[in-house]
């Protein structure tokens, strides 16, 4: 069974914490030699250069560091640009083999990231958002993707956005309004039942992609 709690629009499940991301690092680094060359393999070796300088860092030091790596790491483009489709979800090693990505890479970026770092499954969230453009009473927007970091099941969530080095609580961003979130346990809709990650077809296929490269289960 699943509990929840919403704080201010923003819908947290509780789950069950899951354990840490792992993965073959040789088989990772042959994976991006093969694809994207030496300069892949550089922003590999910073990636996980970064992990291993954070693995025993308190919380408060990793968050920023992860978000403000791939902020800095990858440049904005778009999955058309990159992909030559409208919409497609790159695993961390892709992301770094290209340089770029939109925000959904970002986001995974991250999500596996801090799960690396022991920070438990059910702690994140990867939360599709309405993000308004322009200032306060303005009725632009876009669909936009970020990671909710949230302490315990009722606590307001952190957000880690590409958008900002600054790490903010969602109170704070008036900009952005959650539409649904989903984590590997499951897809989660202020308001609606729990159903399975399983029915995102784009979060399976990016799994199995990054068992292929040398991430495991």
């Amino acid at each position: 069974m699943y509990g929840s709690a919403i704080v201010g629009g923003w819908a947290l499940q509780k789950g069950f914490e899951a354990v840490a991301l792992d993965f073959d690092s040789e088989r990772l680094q042959s994976t991006m030699q093969s694809r994207y060359g030496s300069a892949g393999v550089q922003r590999l070796g910073q990636w996980l250069a970064m992990l291993q300088a954070q693995k025993d860092r308190p919380l408060q030091q990793q968050l920023p560091t992860v978000n403000t790596f791939w902020n800095r790491a990858v440049l904005q483009s778009e999955d058309s640009t990159l992909w030559s489709q409208p919409d497609y979800w790159a695993t961390p090693l892709e992301t770094l083999g290209k340089g770029a990505g939109d925000c959904e890479d970002y986001v995974i970026g991250k999500y596996f990231s801090l799960q690396r770092l022991g920070v438990a499954v059910e702690k994140l969230r990867l939360i599709y958002v309405r993000a308004r453009l322009g200032g306060v009473g303005s009725t632009q927007s876009i669909a936009h993707m970020v990671l909710g970091y949230y302490e315990t099941p009722a606590a307001e969530p952190l957000v880690l956005d590409s958008l900002l080095d600054n790490i903010m609580p969602a109170s704070q961003r008036k900009d952005l309004t959650p539409v649904f979130s989903f984590n590997a346990q499951g897809v989660y809709v202020a308001g609606a039942q729990t159903t399975s990650v399983d029915r995102i077809t784009r979060w399976r296929d990016l799994l199995a992609r990054m068992k292929q490269e040398g991430f495991l289960p």
